[in-house]
């Protein structure tokens, strides 16, 4: 999979920008506030709907603009799609594909696939057990798209089960008997969720851990995936063995059912909902340790990077290249850590790396490069005759 032509229109800083784009790796380089961020970020959200930088889509319509626009034409195997976002703040985002209006917008997840390492991902070893959820459940729905309303459902419901809960305490009768309705729903989509993040887990570890191996230059240096969660017989936070059998989502659902039943008395006194997979983790480790609190600045990084090559050899694995995307982190690294990196971005079908010094990226990566400057993307690698033109089908004017 790669993207031949990425248009923007409002998006972030840019007016408007055409950009051809072709297999191998692609550098966009330009000084810090250019833009060349805001490209990647646009591809990213023709992933996920979201933003690896912020919460929310205000922040990514340009200035003065009621509207942003994100168009790529994508090859996927022997077929090429035309995928437009209509960026609302604060309305429902519109999505069209082969210029057909989509009635869910969340059924473009999994056409677009990309995984994206950029300095925020150190966040992932260091910070709070949310990001490392967010982690997960982004990866599930690239690889399973209709786990997207799984994870919607379950968090409609946690919502409504939790508003009950803060009401519960002062109106104990007709609120209680309510609650047990959500229950049902909760322990439903709770068990889905968790049978399969556990599965992910448990295929994404081999990958992550030959990853570590590999940025870390010793064969010897382990890192070990494991899910911690409030219902036990999903995980203590302890590496689970290879061959170890996964718990389906019934099982799961009843684990979680009880639960919820003995934890009912807790819950009406604090208003929230105390078990589910929103209060789990992802246990990241190196050795017998936990990597939050005893990793190094260095190892830290090391085990960010290895979570990433580890997704993108799973996505791989599962049949489908995805677009890797490398926002300003060959300057971060050393020179084991680039090579590593460097070795993977050559053989994705496709890579965009971003940075603001060229001689930062490794010398193997740069037979394309695009200038971003001065609110344009200017080719400046083999092939820029050809690629400066707009291709035909994004010739529409993006308003």
């Amino acid at each position: 999979m790669y993207v031949r032509h990425l248009q923007l229109g409002s998006f972030r800083n840019w007016d408007r920008v055409d950009l051809a784009l072709q297999p191998g790796p692609t550098v966009l380089v330009g000084g810090n506030g250019e833009g060349k961020t805001n490209l990647v970020e646009a591809v990213g959200y023709l992933a996920t709907m979201g933003s690896h930088r912020v919460s929310g889509d205000a922040p990514l319509v340009r200035q003065g603009a009621a509207q942003a626009v994100v168009r790529a034409a994508v090859r996927r195997e022997d077929r090429e799609l035309l995928v437009e976002i209509e960026i609302n703040p604060g309305r429902a985002n519109r999505v069209r594909v082969n210029r057909a209006p989509l009635p869910r917008p969340r059924e473009l997840l999994g056409l677009v696939k990309t995984v994206l390492f950029a300095p925020e991902d150190l966040v992932l070893v260091r910070g709070d057990p949310a990001e490392r959820r967010r982690f997960l459940d982004d990866l599930l729905v690239s690889r399973t798209p209709r786990l997207a309303g799984v994870r919607a459902d379950y968090d409609r419901v946690l919502k409504q089960r939790n508003a009950l809960l803060k009401t519960a305490r002062m109106a104990r009768g007709n609120a209680l008997a309510t609650l047990d309705v959500w229950d049902g729903h909760l322990v439903d989509l709770g068990g889905q969720l968790l049978a399969a993040r556990l599965r992910l887990v448990a295929d994404l570890a081999p990958h992550v851990s030959r990853a570590y191996a590999d940025v870390a230059g010793d064969e010897s240096a382990v890192a070990a995936l494991a899910y911690s969660s409030t219902v036990p017989m999903a995980g203590d936070g302890t590496p689970r063995p290879p061959d170890a059998d996964v718990p389906g989502a019934a099982a799961l659902g009843e684990a979680l059912r009880e639960q919820v039943a003995e934890r009912r008395g807790d819950e009406v006194d604090r208003g929230m909902t105390l078990v589910g997979p929103h209060r789990d983790d992802l246990v990241l480790a190196l050795g017998s340790l936990p990597a939050k609190g005893f990793a190094s600045h260095g190892e830290s990084w090391s085990l960010a990077l290895a979570l990433k090559l580890g997704c993108f050899a799973l996505l791989r694995a599962d049949g489908e290249e995805p677009v890797l995307v490398l926002d300003d982190v060959f300057a971060t690294l050393d020179a084991d850590r680039r090579a590593a990196l460097a070795s993977v971005a050559r053989s994705a079908e496709q890579t965009l790396i971003t940075a603001a010094v060229l001689d930062d990226v490794p010398a193997e990566l740069r037979a394309t490069v695009v200038q971003i400057a001065g609110g344009q993307a200017v080719p400046l690698g083999h092939g820029a005759a050809e690629d400066a033109a707009v291709d035909d089908a994004l010739r529409e004017e993006v308003r």
